[in-house]
């Protein structure tokens, strides 16, 4: 691992800087990236943190090709990092025009930051390189109907996957779904309290039950989930459980159910009940736990347990029944539904990952099914967008079990649903 240069102050710049050079030289998932920023850094600065180091991995194609035009030579890591975090600032300064005087400030703050956390030397190649970049970025323009190596480079995705998405969906929505993964995400909650009203800074959304958060409120956000009034929460997580519908007083299976925000919307849909809550001892479990604590009335069982090959074990060793009326099953996927919230995912997924996850999921699915009782309902969902992870490894399945039906289905797309990409599919027994 390349030595860094920790900045003496922890403020949101130099922060982003360091975490973004481990992550040039590690590649860590992002979420892990994120666990590096200091406990003490101000809500504001850590704020400012998670935006620059987003933008970057968001941008980061557009920028590398834009710098490997003007270096012969890859500069390490932390120099790397500075100029990586300025030509997100100079896509950021894009607009109709640029506020006066911001691309020189944009220039002038990376050369200075270059000083103290990487040399005078560097500096200098900052400084060179910075205002080259200024004469690039700011002013690109959105390609129109081209290649998918264009398209690939100015929105920053692996070409292999806009080919991918050019096949599956056409060019117009391609270039929709493009720009709405180049896009912030917005922050969005559902409100869990049933003995009051959200609070007016919780503006409500076309989806019943879920709100945009508006920003300057974090500090409210914490309080309101830690007592579990609220919970954040996009609303593509509404299609499974919807097509699940829990019935009051029935016990329900959620299986790969880790970090637990589906078993919570299915815990306010029973509002009477038991939910049974499974999946792998891993990393997610605590986050599992943690929600499972707050299902109120609802009673709650967690099972720590291989679905694969180990599920009916660990459920008669808890005592829980061995089949069941209602079973959720949100498998691991590609992630492609999710791609603005998960900045990374675009980077870490190869072509050969749909194939692999489609094996796992069609062996997850045959899992779940087992552990279905009579006059069953299953749903199988992800996050992803694509046609093998979700409808092909349905098809297979019902191919091989001909007492199960498929009853209704729900796929929803970012370019059309304004949410997260997400798919249900109910499956009934007999």
């Amino acid at each position: 691992m390349a030595k860094l240069v920790k900045p003496s102050l922890e403020t949101a710049w130099p922060a982003s800087v360091r975490l973004l050079a481990r992550w040039l030289d590690l590649r860590e998932r992002v979420d892990l990236l994120m666990e590096g920023i200091s406990p003490g850094m101000a809500a504001a600065e850590r704020g400012r943190c998670q935006h620059l180091v987003f933008g970057v991995i968001r941008h980061f194609g557009r920028i590398e090709a834009t710098l490997n035009r003007l270096v012969a030579h890859p500069p390490r890591f932390v120099t790397r990092a500075i100029l990586y975090v300025a030509g997100f600032e100079l896509i950021e300064a894009t607009g109709s025009p640029p506020e006066e005087g911001m691309v020189p400030k944009i220039v002038h703050h990376a050369v200075e930051r270059a000083k103290e956390l990487a040399s005078p030397a560097e500096a200098r190649l900052v400084n060179a390189v910075v205002r080259k970049m200024s004469a690039i970025l700011p002013t690109q323009k959105a390609p129109g109907l081209v290649s998918a190596a264009i398209l690939a480079e100015y929105y920053s995705h692996p070409e292999w996957l806009v080919g991918r998405w050019l096949a599956a969906f056409g060019a117009g929505p391609t270039r929709k779904l493009l720009e709405w993964n180049q896009s912030p995400a917005p922050l969005y909650a559902r409100w869990r309290a049933t003995d009051r009203p959200a609070p007016d800074w919780l503006a409500p959304t076309e989806w019943p039950g879920f709100f945009a958060v508006a920003s300057g409120h974090w500090a409210e956000v914490e309080g309101l989930l830690e007592s579990g009034s609220l919970y954040l929460q996009d609303p593509g997580t509404r299609l499974s459980v919807g097509l699940l519908a829990p019935v009051s007083g029935e016990t329900v299976l959620d299986l790969c159910a880790a970090p637990g925000g589906k078993s919570l919307l299915i815990v306010d849909a029973l509002g009477q009940g038991r939910i049974v809550a499974m999946d792998l001892p891993d990393a997610r479990i605590d986050r599992l736990k943690e929600n499972l604590s707050r299902t109120g009335e609802v009673g709650a069982a967690l099972v720590q347990a291989d679905l694969l090959s180990s599920a009916a074990a660990a459920l008669k060793e808890h005592a829980l029944p061995a089949a069941y009326t209602a079973v959720l099953i949100d498998v691991p996927c590609s992630n492609t539904g999710v791609m603005r919230h998960r900045v990374d995912v675009k980077w870490r997924l190869t072509e050969a990952d749909f194939a692999k996850h489609a094996r796992q999921q069609g062996a997850l699915l045959r899992a779940a099914a087992d552990l279905l009782g009579p006059k069953g309902r299953l749903v199988y969902s992800t996050c992803s967008i694509d046609a093998v992870e979700n409808e092909k490894v349905v098809r297979a399945f019902l191919d091989r079990n001909r007492g199960f039906s498929l009853t209704k289905s729900a796929v929803a797309v970012p370019w059309i649903d304004r949410h997260d990409g997400a798919a249900a599919f109910l499956l009934e027994k007999g």
